[in-house]
């Protein structure tokens, strides 16, 4: 392989190493390294050789400062740099070591040499320290104590470096079995803050589990306790086979390739693979397809990888436990002729079962949910489940025994519990199920879903697990409730396996996921009744959310529409917990009281339509008459009179009294009463949040553009619309309810309340729209490319109102904008439910024109228009 025109050490001539020689010598070195790595060399090398060639112009500076002079002192390479492993912008840790410390014209050369490092871009981390403080500071730290470990020397006084060599030995320093149970417990605190899991749309390829700091770990250890150097070095002390360490090697060489590209994409030091940045690191990667094939194509392979990783990282971890700290006599104990317990570890009492029985690999499972004591799968155990894993003729679920096994998990209360979860991270049900193996690391490119599809139904299916449980009478109480009533949960647990399991596939994958279930049901002799509820459960598994969050749910006849489309309280039980589970496990940050009280409402109202039978609709009058009674009820225990109230009212609409609940009605008439003929603008926030959110009522006369001015001032106080109703007196007043949060789904926080309620009070008495000031998108959501979509819908009500719906990039300002739109064309908006998926909005509007009748085609057509060219701005922006 050809090198860099670089002079070797001994040939350089201190004084030509001027800065701006540096710098060429650098950026030769760059563009080799981008040029070599583009034409496929082997990564390890382009490492290594970055490395050896910082060496090389480190001693050279060290040399012309006349640091090599100085007899006890040492440059060192340390953290990477000490392994010899530097990636095109990795830091150059140095440890500058001496005797007993340095002098102050000692201490003033390394300033400068340090400062020459700096002028020359580099990423520098050092330190001087004596031997003495070395190794008192390594015993009080891990890190420092690592570093020390793997250092290496670069240049200087070999004496001082063997010194300190010489006081790390095991014996003396951090022995074996300290530095790896330290090392164990710092990759579980590591591991824990990513959640446990690789499986984010923006991992980090370094950290988060199965990255390459899990490699790191086993490579420090085995250093420590053997001197292993290098990986292959586990083959010869048993611990790899040779098929593992091939394994491993592609896995640390696919990492390192993924940093590497990183590093020269984005021309920086970062482990994070964003979004931003993935396209050009998937084509750096050579990935290639239309749209987002090649990322897709990337994100699966990491998947996969830090998957492998994560395996062999575990088993070997086991084996060092028994090598090191020496628990080998754990207590064992025979639960089945098949399987044993060691601590609490599952084992096989023979190692060719799984071979010879494959149906053992799902008994093996059954027997973690059946003992509750059962904390993992013993090392060697795992390695004949990998094994056999490879080795399999066909899918697990093409064996009746196994599939009798399966239904079991399914069944048993404890079956998606630690037995499922193991199942996922060892690639059984992969092995099981022929679709999911087609989704494992199925990467979806947006800011909705927080992680690929297999990982997100494995958390789905936790999260019904939790909901069994303590946690969901705790967090979700009406899921516990519906759970611990269910006949037959297991219907819930297949369809949550099969909901997006044609993700991926092209065309509905709702549609396509049914099938699927429904061949699933019957290879698994479901009964009919079970299949019918399963498919449905599947094909329809995103209505309840659709209409929870994007149809007015106090509608009745929306109500009317998805009553009849569940058909009974089983199917709507089953669908609430499938709606709720899937929202949690789509992204940490999605679920809010807001998408809790919306769904929980749209529960009740629908279980109240199906008992009082779907041929039996409400009487709007009989609503309309309860809500007022026990609002005036409320009312008149707070010393209104009647005579207050019955004026008050007049004024009102009936479609008014319809769509509040008799405490809102109460919470608003009490403020318009007590605020009687004052001109200024009313503007009251619910200290108690309301429906998940802050609950924001509006009363003023009305005029031009309110929505628009009110959407201004919120998005100019960072407060996000989640839904709007607006009304209109028959006098002329506003009757504007809004429910508002702050951007982490919260109710507005309450030392905001008044100066929000003092804000919004200015803008509208002052009849001017606060300026919405076109921003662009931010980082993330510049990556995404939506296309602006006007659609009006069909509705039952469209002989009074047109409803609109709006697909958008998400962006600053939006709502605002259109409510300008809206007063520019004289439109009058009636109400609003805003939804907002990752990078798009999904907002639905209902209209009517200047005369106060739905729109017509022409008028639909310049509104289209209008918000196109508008949001336009954004996009190309």
């Amino acid at each position: 392989m050809s090198t860099p025109s670089l002079l070797a050490p001994a040939m350089f001539d201190p004084a030509a190493l001027t800065l701006p020689k540096c710098k060429d010598i650098l950026h030769e070195l760059q563009q080799w390294l981008e040029q070599r790595f583009n034409a496929g060399d082997d990564i390890f090398e382009l490492v290594v050789t970055r490395s050896q060639h910082m060496d090389q112009l480190l001693t050279g500076l060290w040399r012309q400062l006349g640091l090599d002079k100085d007899s006890d002192l040492a440059l060192v390479a340390v953290g990477g740099y000490g392994r010899g492993e530097l990636h095109p912008f990795s830091d150059i840790d140095l440890l500058i070591l001496c005797e007993d410390g340095a002098n102050a014209a000692v201490n003033e050369r390394i300033g400068r040499f340090i400062t020459i490092l700096w002028d020359l871009r580099l990423e520098v981390g050092h330190s001087v320290r004596s031997v003495a403080e070395c190794i008192s500071q390594g015993e009080r730290d891990l890190t420092i104590a690592t570093n020390l470990i793997e250092a290496r020397l670069i240049s200087g006084c070999y004496h001082t470096f063997a010194q300190l060599t010489a006081a790390t030995e095991p014996d003396k320093f951090w022995s074996s079995q300290a530095f790896f149970e330290a090392k164990r417990q710092e990759q579980i605190a590591r591991h824990q803050q990513y959640q446990d899991t690789s499986y984010k749309l923006e991992p980090d390829i370094k950290y988060s589990p199965g990255g390459l700091r899990d490699i790191q770990t086993i490579s420090w250890v085995t250093r420590r306790h053997f001197g292993a150097t290098t990986l292959h070095e586990m083959v010869s002390h048993d611990f790899l086979s040779q098929d593992e360490y091939v394994e491993l090697l592609d896995c640390q060489n696919f990492l390192w390739k993924l940093r590497f590209a990183l590093h020269i994409t984005s021309h920086r030091a970062d482990n994070r693979l964003l979004f931003d940045r993935q396209r050009a690191v998937a084509t750096a990667l050579g990935f290639a397809g239309e749209g987002n094939a090649p990322i897709e194509q990337m994100m699966k392979r990491f998947y996969q990888t830090v998957r492998h990783v994560q395996e062999l990282n575990e088993m070997l971890l086991q084996l060092f436990d028994e090598a090191i700290l020496g628990h080998i006599a754990m207590d064992v104990r025979n639960l089945t002729s098949e399987f044993r317990l060691r601590g609490t570890l599952l084992d096989v009492i023979e190692p060719e079962l799984f071979i010879k029985k494959p149906a053992a690999i799902l008994r093996l499972f059954y027997h973690i949910a059946l003992h509750p004591q059962v904390t993992g799968i013993y090392s060697s155990t795992l390695r004949l489940l990998r094994d056999a894993r490879r080795d399999l003729p066909g899918f697990l679920c093409e064996e009746a025994e196994c599939r009798r096994f399966f239904m079991m998990l399914m069944r048993h209360h404890q079956g998606c519990g630690l037995a499922l979860t193991l199942m996922h991270r060892y690639g059984i049900l992969a092995a099981y199920l022929p679709q999911w193996q087609k989704i494992v690391g199925q990467m979806q490119f947006d800011m909705f879903h927080a992680y690929p599809v297999d990982e997100h139904t494995h958390r789905l299916l936790k999260n019904i697990y939790r909901f069994h449980h303590g946690e969901g009478k705790r967090d979700h109480p009406l899921c516990f409730d519906i759970c611990n009533r269910m006949r037959r949960p297991e219907l819930l647990n297949i369809a949550a396996l099969f909901h997006d399991i044609a993700k991926g596939r092209g065309g509905d994958h709702s549609e396509l996921g049914a099938l699927d279930a429904e061949a699933f049901c019957e290879l698994h002799q479901l009964s009919a009744a079970d299949s019918r509820l399963v498919v449905w459960l599947v094909r329809q598994h995103l209505l309840m959310s659709v209409t929870a969050q994007r149809r007015d749910i106090y509608d009745v006849e929306v109500i009317s529409e998805f009553a009849n489309q569940v058909g009974d309280e089983i199917r709507l039980d089953y669908l609430y917990v499938l709606t709720v589970a899937d929202i949690c496990a789509t992204n940490d940050n999605l679920w809010n009281d807001w998408k809790g009280s919306l769904l929980r409402e749209l529960y009740f109202a629908t279980q109240k339509a199906l008992r009082q039978g779907l041929e039996n609709p409400p009487d709007l009058r009989l609503t309309i008459r309860e809500n007022q009674r026990q609002a005036r009820q409320i009312l008149l225990q707070l010393d209104t009179t009647e005579a207050q109230i019955k004026p008050l009212w007049a004024r009102f609409t009936a479609d008014y009294f319809l769509r509040h609940t008799p405490e809102q009605i109460a919470w608003h008439s009490r403020h318009i009463l007590a605020h009687g003929d004052n001109h200024t603008p009313l503007v009251q926030i619910s200290q108690q949040p309301g429906r998940g959110g802050s609950e924001l009522f509006i009363y003023c006369q009305d005029s031009p553009n309110l929505f628009g001015r009110v959407a201004a001032a919120l998005d100019q106080k960072n407060l996000n619309i989640h839904d709007a109703q607006i009304m209109t007196s028959k006098d002329g007043y506003a009757l504007d309810t809004f429910i508002v949060l702050e951007p982490d789904g919260q109710p507005v926080s309450g030392d905001r309340l008044s100066e929000l309620c003092q804000r919004l009070t200015d803008t509208l008495d002052s009849l001017r729209t606060p300026r919405v000031r076109i921003r662009p998108p931010s980082r993330r959501h510049r990556e995404f490319m939506v296309a602006t979509e006007v659609n009006f819908l069909h509705s039952k009500r469209t002989h009074k109102r047109s409803l609109m719906e709006l697909i958008a990039l998400d962006t600053p300002g939006l709502l605002a904008r259109i409510g300008n739109v809206f007063s520019q064309l004289g439109i009058n908006l009636h109400a609003a439910k805003i939804t907002t998926i990752g990078e798009r909005v999904e907002d639905f509007f209902s209209l009517t024109n200047a005369d106060h009748l739905p729109l017509t085609t022409e008028e639909q057509a310049a509104l289209r228009h209008k918000i196109i060219a508008e949001l336009s701005q954004t996009q190309d922006g």
